[in-house]
C-alpha cells in the first residue's frame, strides 16, 4: 500500500521525538532532542527500523549481492499512533503490523514532564494463525544520535567496567576506533557492526554496567542509556551505518543468551524497558546527561520515605566483624554506633551460622544460631539493645539461594528451583530458587513475615552471591534464557509484594557488592551496595562514580575507620560516604579519642546536608574518575549550593584545578565542611568557573560547600 510520507512529532518542553513514515509505511525514529531545532540540526539521516524483531525462519537474506532485511522487524508497517498523558508522564504509542505473518508491535515511549529522557518498551502480539518463534525483540532502536562524518569523528563511546571490588569504572574511547570509516565492497544494507556489550547470568552488572553512552567531544552533546533489567540477559550495540550513529538496546536474545520465545496465536511478549537521556551540550558534556538520568530515576522509582530521610546506617560487616557476629561482639559496636549518630544497625552475614563458618551450603531456613546468641532471649537480646539505643535493627539475607545441606533443599519441590535438563542447578554448593513457583515465594514470604512482622526488623540487606549460569528450563520447551527472564520478572513482583506489605521497611540491594546494580531493582529498593572494596583509597573512585548508576541518596558507601589508620585516613574513609549514604562500619570501639571525634564530626556534618542530597544532581569537576587517578572529585549541585568532595591520593601534586561550569561568572563563597581541622586552601575564579584546591597531605579528602553570592547559574 502506498501512502503519503509523514512525520509524527511528540514531546514536551524538554524533549522532542520525530518518527518518519515512508510511502510504504516503514517507520523510523529520525529525531530525538530538544524542541525548536533548526532544519540543519533536524536533518533526517538514514535510520534503522523502529523495532527489530527476529524469529526462526524470518532472518535476513542475500539478493543481488546485497544483504536484504527480511526480518520481521523490517516488515513491520505503521498502522496508527496515540498521544496520552499519565500524570506527569507524556506517553506516545505507535502501532505497527506485518499483514503477512500477523505480527503486531506496540512501541510505547514515555517521558517525564520537563526531563529530557525517553523511556521505551515494546509489546509484540501474534495476530496470525501460526506460532512465531521469537529470537530477539529490541526495546529501543535509535539511529539519529550523530549524523555525518564530522560528527562521527568527534564522537566518543562511553561504557562502564564493573568488576568485583572495582565497580563503576567508566571508559571513554573515540567511536572511530570501534567503527572505523571503511571502503571496499561492503553493502550499505549490510548488517550493522559496532561496539557491543552483553550481560549474562543472574548478575545484571557483572563485568559491565547495563549502561552506555555517546558524547560529542566538541559540542558536549551526550546520550546516556540504561537497560532496566535485573538479570544478565541484556545487550546493546552502538555503531555507525551510512555515516549515522545508532544505538540498539535489547533484553535477552538468542544469539547472546540462548533466549527464544514461542509466540503463539493471540499471545503477547513485552520487552524489558530502557531509558535514553540527553545532555545537550552547553559545556556540560556527559554531566548533563547523567543529571537528566538522575532526575528521571527519581520520578520513575517507587516512592519511599527513606529517599528523603537518608538515615545513617551502621553495618557490622566490612572491616569489622566480617560475618562473625555474636552477642558479645555486637554489644560494644551497638553502643559505639549509637554514640556516633547511627540510626539503623544492621547485623550482616553469619547470624544464622551454627557451624563455625560452615554455613555456605546450609543456608535457607534463616533461623538464628543459638551458639552465637546464647541465653534465653537469644538474638532478641541484641535486637532489643539496638532499639534501646534509639536505632532500627536490620538483618542480612540471601533470599534466592538454598544450600544443598539445608533442610529446605528437601522440603521444597524440585519445581521451586532452577533446573536444566530435568536436574536441579547446583552452583558452589547451592541451589537457586525459581520465584515463578508458588512454593518458592511462600517460603520467602514466611521468612520475611517472621523477621519483619514478628521480630520487628526494619531493614533487610538482600545479597546474592552465586551466578547459576544461563538460567532455567524448568517449563516444557523453555530455553534457559527465557526461564531466567521469567524468574527475573517474578523476583521484581515478589519485591513489590514485600514492600506492599511492609511499606516502611528499608531494603538494600547487594550482590557481592555491586554485581546486580540496575534500575529494575533500584526502581523498587531503597539502597544499592556500591562495593565490597576494603581499601579506603581504592574506594574513592567507586564512591565518586556511583551517581552515574544510582541516585546519590541510594548509593551506600562503606566508611570503615580502623584503629591503625592515621587521622587523615579516618577522614578519607568518612569523606568517601558523605555525598551518598553512610554505611558506617569498622572497629569504632577501638578508635582513639581524636579518630572517634572525626567519625562523630562526619556523621554530624552529614546530617546537616542530607536534606539537600535527594534534590541534587551530580557532576565531575575533574571528569569521570579513572581507577588510578590521583585527584578525584564529585560535586552535587542544588539551586542554592554545590557540595564537592575532593580526594588526593598518594603521587598527586598538592594542588588541583577543579572546573564547575554551571557556576561561571558567579562570585561564590567556599566553606570547608569536613574535616574542620584540615589545612585545605581554596581559591575561586568566577570568570573561568575554576576552583584551585590545595590539600597539603596525601591521602586526604575534604567536603566543601560552594555557595553563589552573585548572579550566575547555580
Amino acid at each position: 500500500m502506498t501512502r503519503t510520507p509523514q512525520i509524527l512529532r511528540w514531546g514536551h518542553q524538554a524533549l522532542e521525538v520525530e518518527i518518519g513514515v515512508t510511502e510504504d509505511g516503514a517507520a523510523r525514529l529520525t529525531h530525538v532532542g530538544l524542541p525548536g531545532r533548526t532544519a540543519t540540526e533536524r536533518r533526517s539521516w538514514p535510520a534503522p527500523a523502529l523495532v527489530e524483531v527476529t524469529a526462526a525462519g524470518h532472518g535476513r537474506a542475500w539478493s543481488g549481492g546485497h544483504l536484504v532485511d527480511t526480518s520481521l522487524g523490517g516488515r513491520l508497517r505503521y498502522r496508527a499512533h496515540q498521544v496520552t498523558r499519565d500524570g506527569d508522564w507524556h506517553v506516545f504509542t505507535v502501532e505497527l503490523h506485518d499483514p503477512e505473518t500477523g505480527l503486531a508491535a506496540e512501541v510505547t515511549y514515555r517521558s517525564p514532564d520537563g526531563i529530557p529522557v525517553l523511556r521505551s518498551e515494546v509489546t509484540v502480539r501474534n495476530d496470525g494463525e501460526t506460532t512465531l518463534h521469537l529470537e530477539s525483540v529490541s526495546s529501543l532502536v535509535v539511529g539519529c544520535l550523530a549524523g555525518g562524518p564530522r560528527a562521527l569523528d568527534d564522537a566518543d563511546l562511553l561504557w562502564a567496567e564493573n568488576d568485583w571490588l572495582a565497580e563503576c569504572r567508566w571508559q571513554r574511547q573515540p567511536m572511530r576506533l570501534t567503527t572505523p570509516a571503511h571502503g571496499g565492497r561492503v553493502s550499505r544494507t549490510n548488517r550493522r557492526a559496532g561496539f557491543v556489550l552483553n550481560g549474562q547470568g543472574t548478575w545484571s552488572s557483572c563485568g559491565r554496567l547495563p549502561m552506555g553512552g555517546l558524547t560529542d567531544r566538541r559540542t558536549g552533546r551526550t546520550w546516556v542509556w540504561q537497560i532496566e533489567h535485573n538479570g544478565g540477559g541484556w545487550h546493546w550495540e552502538c555503531g555507525a551505518r551510512d555515516e549515522t550513529a545508532y544505538a540498539a538496546l535489547f533484553g535477552p536474545t538468542d544469539t547472546h543468551h540462548g533466549w527464544r520465545h514461542p509466540l503463539e496465536p493471540g499471545a503477547e511478549f513485552r520487552t524489558v524497558p530502557v531509558a535514553l537521556a540527553l545532555g545537550d551540550g552547553h559545556g556540560g558534556g556527559p554531566d548533563e546527561a547523567f543529571a537528566a538520568l538522575t532526575r528521571y530515576r527519581r520520578v520513575q522509582r517507587r516512592p519511599h520515605a527513606d529517599h528523603q530521610d537518608l538515615p545513617v546506617i551502621f553495618n557490622d560487616y566490612m572491616n569489622c566483624l566480617m560475618g562473625d557476629p555474636t552477642t558479645e561482639k555486637l554489644l560494644p559496636h551497638i553502643d559505639a554506633a549509637a554514640e556516633a549518630g547511627a540510626e539503623y544497625f544492621v547485623i550482616d552475614a553469619g547470624w544464622y551460622d551454627g557451624d563455625n563458618g560452615g554455613w555456605w551450603d546450609s543456608v535457607g531456613a534463616w533461623e538464628p544460631a543459638a551458639s552465637r546468641f546464647p541465653g534465653e532471649r537469644g538474638i532478641h537480646e541484641v535486637l532489643d539493645r539496638i532499639r534501646e539505643r534509639g536505632m532500627v535493627p536490620g538483618l542480612w539475607l540471601e533470599p534466592e539461594v538454598i544450600g544443598v545441606r539445608s533442610p529446605m533443599a528437601k522440603s521444597l519441590p524440585d519445581e521451586a528451583f532452577f533446573r536444566r535438563d530435568g536436574a536441579r542447578v547446583t552452583e558452589a554448593g547451592r541451589h537457586h530458587l525459581d520465584l515463578r513457583h508458588p512454593a518458592a515465594r511462600a517460603h520467602l514470604d514466611q521468612v520475611v513475615d517472621r523477621l519483619v512482622g514478628e521480630w520487628g526488623v526494619g531493614y533487610l540487606k538482600l545479597d546474592h552471591n552465586i551466578d547459576p549460569g544461563s538460567g532455567t528450563s524448568a517449563h516444557p520447551g523453555e530455553t534457559p534464557g527465557a526461564g531466567l527472564l521469567g524468574h527475573n520478572r517474578a523476583h521484581l513482583a515478589w519485591l513489590d509484594g514485600l514492600l506492599d506489605r511492609y511499606p516502611h521497611l528499608v531494603v538494600e540491594n547487594c550482590s557481592s557488592g555491586g554485581m546486580r546494580w540496575d534500575h529494575a531493582l533500584l526502581s523498587r529498593l531503597q539502597l544499592q551496595s556500591t562495593s565490597d572494596q576494603q581499601n579506603l583509597q581504592l574506594y574513592a573512585p567507586i564512591a565518586a562514580s556511583a551517581p552515574t548508576a544510582v541516585t546519590p541518596e541510594q548509593g551506600a558507601v562503606w566508611a570503615y575507620p580502623q584503629p591503625e589508620d592515621s587521622l587523615d585516613e579516618v577522614a578519607f574513609t568518612m569523606a568517601n560516604a558523605l555525598l551518598g549514604r553512610i554505611h558506617l562500619s569498622g572497629r569504632i570501639p577501638e578508635l582513639g579519642p581524636e579518630a572517634r571525634a572525626l567519625v562523630h564530626e562526619a556523621v554530624a556534618v552529614y546530617k546537616t546536608i542530607r536534606a539537600d542530597l535527594p534534590h541534587a544532581v551530580p557532576s565531575w569537576p575533574l571528569g569521570l574518575p579513572a581507577w588510578d587517578d590521583t585527584w578525584i572529585a564529585l560535586a552535587l549541585r542544588t539551586p542554592a549550593a554545590t557540595y564537592l568532595t575532593a580526594w588526593r591520593r598518594p603521587g598527586a601534586d598538592a594542588t588541583a584545578t577543579l572546573r564547575l561550569p554551571q557556576l561561571r561568572d558567579s562570585a561564590a563563597g567556599v566553606d570547608l565542611l569536613y574535616p574542620s581541622a584540615n589545612r585545605a586552601v581554596s581559591a575561586w575564579t568566577p570568570e573561568t568557573a575554576e576552583l584551585s584546591l590545595t590539600l597539603p597531605t596525601a591521602p586526604s579528602a575534604v567536603l566543601l560547600r560552594i555557595t553563589p553570592t552573585a548572579p550566575g547559574t547555580p
